[in-house]
């Protein structure tokens, strides 16, 4: 959802190809339980202290700031939810991964287990939402689903993974990288907490595929392939 402007409150609500799903199977199934709210327009650099007019202008800039339309795509929207936390929180949550960096071979695969630091028990419901890039390097699954879903998510239906970004809700994820890689190729999983908020970035890596062939040897009938 997205406030198209200033000056009056309307909501536009865009429905994604789930919810058009769910909607047209009849009201039971399309039953909204939670939502959720982000500031992914906000630049709060911009917030003035220093405003000549006082401090009801500190935040003029950013409250006259046009606010994006909604898009129902969740890897490209929605990365900076709001979260509320206990009133006694005195450290801010920090997702975090064993490794910032994943350097893979074709068709080698990883698990990545987030966890979160700082906070007692954090994104222990809820879970974890990670965005893989670029589907044309690796593939992700979820392994351990959040308590609040029970099952492993998926990606919608009539989703295809070549040349587009790929979001999944869990707790532990398996990233396992493309075969037959011509070239290598690079791409990035971010994880957001989804009850604490916060993110890391894992930079993941996929050497290319070469295919060595004996001479005299047609080209097809029994290669070696050899991975650098």
């Amino acid at each position: 959802m997205g406030y198209l402007n200033n000056s009056n409150i309307t909501v536009d609500a865009i429905l994604t190809r789930k919810g058009r799903e769910l909607l047209a199977k009849g009201r039971n199934e399309f039953n909204i339980s939670h939502f959720a709210l982000a500031d992914d327009e906000i630049d709060y650099s911009l917030w003035n202290p220093d405003h000549k007019l006082g401090t009801a202008y500190y935040g003029s800039v950013i409250e006259s700031m046009p606010i994006t339309e909604a898009v129902p795509d969740e890897t490209q929207l929605m990365r900076y939810k709001l979260v509320s936390l206990p009133r006694d929180t005195v450290r801010i949550p920090i997702v975090s991964v064993p490794n910032n960096s994943v350097e893979l071979t074709p068709g080698a695969q990883v698990l990545v287990k987030p966890q979160t630091i700082n906070y007692s028990e954090g994104n222990s419901t809820y879970g974890y939402t990670a965005i893989l890039a670029d589907g044309d390097v690796a593939t992700i699954e979820v392994v351990e689903p959040s308590i609040s879903t029970g099952k492993v998510s998926s990606p919608p239906s009539g989703f295809t993974e070549s040349s587009q970004s790929v979001s999944l809700v869990g707790k532990v994820f398996r990233l396992k990288a493309k075969s037959a890689i011509a070239s290598a190729k690079s791409t990035t999983l971010t994880i957001y907490g989804n009850e604490t908020g916060g993110q890391t970035v894992i930079n993941v890596f996929v050497k290319k595929q070469t295919i060595s062939t004996t001479p005299g040897t047609p080209l097809g009938s029994n290669p070696e392939i050899s991975l650098p």
